[in-house]
Formats: structure tokens, sequence, C-alpha cells
């Protein structure tokens, strides 16, 4: 099998482009997870979780699933995020993600108290 020139060049461009859209997928976004537990260490399935974006002030919401866990996506890397969870009257307080947590997926669990 012989490739010209014309060919060798086309393929090396094919693959020098899928690679920079692999890079910038997820470019300047992170996301938070965490758990939803009750004071007791319970996970509580059905608590509401807010994130709000401290520059716009925009509030985001999350039903937590069976096992308490929560999940945002999305997340500017420039920008701190307050999350607070409440159910049946109960509530966290207030949990900040900060722009010095660089982690592209931050843990950031959740306790209710009465």
């Amino acid at each position: 099998m012989k490739l010209n020139l014309a060919g060798v060049v086309c393929i090396g461009l094919m693959l020098f482009t899928t690679e920079l859209i692999g890079q910038n997928d997820d470019t300047g976004t992170r996301s938070v997870q965490g758990v939803v537990t009750d004071s007791s260490g319970k996970p509580v399935a059905g608590a509401v979780v807010q994130l709000k974006d401290t520059k716009s002030l925009q509030i985001r919401s999350f039903r937590t699933e069976a096992d308490g866990g929560y999940h945002f996506a999305g997340l500017g890397t420039n920008v701190e995020y307050e999350l607070e969870a409440k159910s049946d009257g109960a509530t966290s307080g207030k949990k900040t993600l900060t722009v010095f947590n660089t982690q592209k997926v931050a843990t950031v669990n959740l306790k209710l108290n009465k």
C-alpha cells in the first residue's frame, strides 16, 4: 500500500484536530457532588440541595437520590458557590465551594441538623 504526501498530511490533521477537540470538552468547568445525611449520619433521599452562584445569585436545585447523593455539573472555575441542603424542616447550613478548590470534581457532603 502506497500513501501519497497529501494522504499522510490529511490523516495527521484529522488526528491533531480530534485530539484538540477532546481536550476542550470541559475546559473552564468543574462539578460538585456529595451526600446529604441526617444528624445520625444516614443518607437522606429527597432532600433539596441548593447551589447558589455568588456572582450572578442564580440558584440551581437538585433533589437527592435514594443514597442521599447529589451532583451539579458545568460550574465555572472562577466562581464561588454556596451549597445548602434542606429536608423536613432540617437544614445543613451553608458550605462554600471556593475558587481555590481546583479539583475538577469536588466533593462537599452536607449534614442536616434540626
